[in-house]
């Protein structure tokens, strides 16, 4: 349970070939678009984005600095950003890090020290699921007709009674 790694760790080796980096000192005034891997210890002013879907990884470096929003699947941040963040993947929030805006992720670590002045905003990755009423003492109905196996959830509360229902998303 804890200290056990679950997720797939974002690491630039995968990127071999395709890493950009922008050097210490380094400023591009603009957008950047870029696909594989973009290492940032200089400043970006101006949106960063890669496409979406793919495994495309951002790394800000303690030095770094992005004045814009950033579009990234995977985003590793140890610098300054002045400007929302949207990962469809992983967030890592590394103990120098400072996030002038929202962050919008699927999964965020964040390390003793990181701060964001905005709001974490947790997006779902999965479809939402067909509207349903489950009763406990029945096995689910659903649009397209596939049973579901009972989980142990519901063999245990069969004898409450109780109705459950899907809120609307």
């Amino acid at each position: 349970m804890w200290g056990k790694d679950k997720t797939k760790k974002v690491d630039f080796d995968r990127h071999a070939g395709k890493t950009t980096m922008v050097a210490k000192g380094t400023v591009i005034d603009g957008d950047v678009r870029f696909e594989g891997g973009l290492l940032v210890e200089g400043t970006i002013k101006g949106n960063v984005r890669a496409e979406e879907g793919s495994e495309a990884l951002l790394r800000l470096s303690e030095a770094g600095r992005i004045e814009g929003e950033i579009h990234v699947p995977n985003v590793v941040i140890n610098g300054q950003v002045n400007g929302d963040v949207h990962s469809s993947a992983h967030v890592e929030l590394a103990a120098k890090a400072v996030v002038n805006g929202n962050v919008h992720y699927h999964l965020i670590e964040m390390v003793m020290g990181a701060a964001v002045n905005g709001s974490l905003v947790h997006n779902q990755a999965a479809q939402p699921a067909p509207d349903m009423a489950i009763s406990l003492d029945q096995k689910p109905k659903r649009e397209d007709k596939k049973q579901a196996a009972p989980s142990k959830m519901e063999s245990k509360a069969v004898d409450t009674g109780l109705e459950t229902k899907q809120s609307p998303a």
